[in-house]
């Protein structure tokens, strides 16, 4: 399989589990690799043939706009089931840090991996 990448791709939210988080926007940042066979979109030069990174990134930008959790594993974990159905990807990673959550560290969040990365013939 192939990686189609997202990196450092920022996306506000309301998220927090105390009162005033819940009362304003704050940027989480996320990294996400999909898996695909990109050989197909290569043939043919055409986008929609591979994961758009665009089209997704635009959807999540969408989702973070839409949605409200408490917890960051959450925002993670729901955000992971909504790429992998709404564009069949069967394995994906996804790094998202909150920055400024603790004063003394650059960032906390969480890494999760979903599906299976299995090799095509």
């Amino acid at each position: 399989m192939d990686l189609v990448l997202i990196e450092a791709l920022k996306v506000d939210t309301v998220i927090g589990v105390y009162d005033w988080e819940r009362t304003m926007t704050q940027t989480l940042v996320l990294d996400l690799e999909m898996a695909t066979d990109i050989r197909p979109a290569t043939a043919r030069d055409a986008v929609d043939e591979t994961l758009d990174y665009a089209a997704i990134s635009e959807r999540i930008a969408d989702f973070g706009a839409t949605q409200r959790f408490e917890l960051v594993e959450t925002f993670a974990e729901r955000l992971a089931e909504t790429l992998r159905h709404e564009y069949a990807i069967p394995w994906l990673r996804l790094t998202l840090r909150k920055p400024g959550a603790v004063p003394a560290a650059g960032a906390v969040g969480v890494r999760i991996e979903r599906g299976t990365r299995e090799e095509t013939p």
